[in-house]
């Protein structure tokens, strides 16, 4: 087992295309909204269905302020690495340091060698790119005199002047899978990007070995090379194979790849938001949890790989998890929503009864309630797991409120404009969420079979069918849908309004305050009266 001890970081894998380059920009708007904390896109220069990845690398890190950018990989064959060198330092100093440099030898020869680009066998690519790290590395040191000089077989560079330096220190990663090029992002590299779907069964152990040898002959720590994963499956109720499953198998997936193959970056290859939003309110934090607490039990080693003679991590503790720790965001609580066999586990998020508005939108006091828990009643875990997934996809819907209250601070600041604000907004998920169906229907309809029809699928109507007690309270919630969609609408017109009126302010964050009190406390209520039934009555 390799654990190298890195933080855990979690990012997406956007396809640049440029059929539609708003809603491409938009998944990469929405990595940094979900709380990802990276956006990649694949380069590949000849494809001309695909924007340019360098200009759309600038394009978005101008349009967002804290996800990191990078390409997954760069193709080296058709960018001069002197001049990639001051590409990457230029933007790095615009984006206050959010740059990471993906590398690749060159694939696809025929449409490489049309667009002018040398064809090189595999030993030739893992040469040329071999000096041109060297080329970019000396680009970037300016603190060395004299010009950049490399006389290589593939790349000449003979006294150009060094500089712009990076704002912080470029990380290179290399898209290696062969030999000679792991043992090169073992010597030269900061940190190994394969592809899961390419990689056979023991390939990240024989990887991992090949790179932490080559790193310890050339006088480095293992530890000094991150290992990243390009990762892709689906989400779905039932586990149909690596990748393919509940969120609580992703969770147990990725755990195993941190702890026991030191991978400590994951990339989803997604363009579905859906998915990016799951990844990063579901299944990432739950995965830090988990490291966190092995690591804590002192699996994780202070350098290099883990001996073999380590337990292996206790992945039950994803379902099993210790004493609740208050969480560093309000996004997602995933010990809160535990799942333990016997008694009721799932803890609904109670109404904190705070009130932002002097409006109220219903009255809370004729609320219809549910029929009282069979206090000798045990779940097992499977029963338990969809009330626990609902209490999750509502943290989700917290976490974008509380990005909502931050985007109308930075209105107000002069730091975004109205527009952009709306932009924002417009990509969440209680934005885009088909409010009249519910709010856990959307998530939990995807994984339903797609021969029944809407009307069968969604969850109210199954819950009224298996206990028709539940009734009123199903009326009530739906009812509540309604007007939180009006709510919403009432926060798009007031950041209308305050375009053409900028001392609107005061309406705006009046639109949001009722927005968060009616939101935060109909999702307390869903939840208090939702989670048992879901699992007493079997919907899974």
């Amino acid at each position: 087992m390799s654990d190298y001890g890195h933080d855990l970081v979690f990012g997406s894998f956007v396809t640049p295309s440029g059929d539609n380059p708003a809603r491409t920009v938009d998944l990469a708007l929405l990595t940094e909204q979900v709380g990802l904390d990276l956006v990649t896109f694949q380069d590949h220069p000849y494809q001309p269905a695909y924007l340019d990845t360098w200009t759309l690398l600038s394009f978005v890190a101008a349009r967002t302020s804290r996800v990191q950018v990078a390409a997954n990989v760069t193709n080296l064959p058709l960018r001069p690495p002197a001049v990639l060198a001051r590409s990457v330092a230029s933007l790095d100093l615009l984006s206050d340091g959010r740059v990471a440099l993906g590398l690749g030898a060159g694939a696809f020869w025929d449409a490489i060698e049309a667009m002018g680009g040398r064809r090189l066998t595999p030993g030739q690519g893992v040469r040329a790119l071999a000096e041109a790290i060297e080329i970019i590395r000396q680009v970037w040191d300016t603190e060395t005199r004299g010009g950049v000089r490399v006389d290589g077989e593939f790349y000449r560079v003979r006294g150009a002047k060094r500089g712009p330096a990076p704002a912080h220190a470029v990380p290179i990663w290399l898209g290696a899978y062969k030999p000679r090029m792991l043992q090169l992002t073992g010597r030269r590299a900061d940190g190994w990007l394969p592809s899961l779907g390419y990689l056979q069964p023991g390939d990240l152990a024989r990887g991992n070995a090949t790179i932490d040898d080559a790193a310890r002959e050339a006088g480095r720590s293992p530890r000094d090379v991150r290992r990243l994963l390009n990762i892709s499956g689906q989400f779905s109720a039932v586990g149909r194979g690596a990748l393919n499953g509940p969120a609580e198998q992703w969770v147990r997936e990725l755990a195993e790849l941190a702890l026991g193959e030191g991978v400590s970056t994951f990339i989803l290859g997604s363009d579905d938001p859906d998915d990016l939003r799951r990844f990063a309110g579901e299944v990432a934090p739950a995965v830090r949890e988990l490291v966190a607490a092995e690591r804590a039990r002192g699996a994780a080693p202070e350098s290099g790989s883990a001996p073999e003679s380590e337990r292996a991590p206790d992945l039950a503790s994803v379902r099993e998890p210790s004493e609740p720790s208050e969480p560093s965001e309000p996004a997602v609580r995933p010990s809160r929503a535990t799942v333990t066999g016997g008694a009721f586990a799932v803890v609904p998020t109670p109404d904190s009864g705070v009130r932002r508005s002097d409006q109220q939108v219903w009255d809370e006091s004729t609320r219809p309630t549910g029929p009282t828990p069979d206090p000798d009643r045990t779940y097992t875990p499977h029963e338990q797991a969809t009330g626990a997934h609902l209490v999750q996809v509502h943290d989700g819907l917290r976490a974008e409120l509380a990005q909502i209250h931050d985007l109308i601070e930075q209105v107000a600041a002069g730091e975004i404009d109205a527009g952009a604000a709306r932009s924002h907004i417009n990509t969440m998920t209680m934005r885009q969420n088909r409010w009249t169906l519910g709010v856990y229907c959307e998530s939990y309809c995807r994984i339903v079979t797609t021969h029944h029809t809407i009307e069968d699928q969604s969850l109210f109507p199954r819950l009224r069918a298996r206990d028709p007690r539940l009734g009123p309270v199903v009326d009530r919630l739906e009812r509540e849908h309604h007007v939180i969609h009006d709510v919403l609408e009432g926060v798009d017109q007031a950041l209308v309004a305050y375009v053409g009126s900028p001392d609107g302010l005061a309406e705006l964050r009046a639109a949001v305050d009722l927005l968060t009190d009616a939101l935060l406390s109909h999702l307390s209520y869903e939840e208090r009266e939702l989670v048992e039934p879901l699992a007493r009555l079997g919907i899974a």
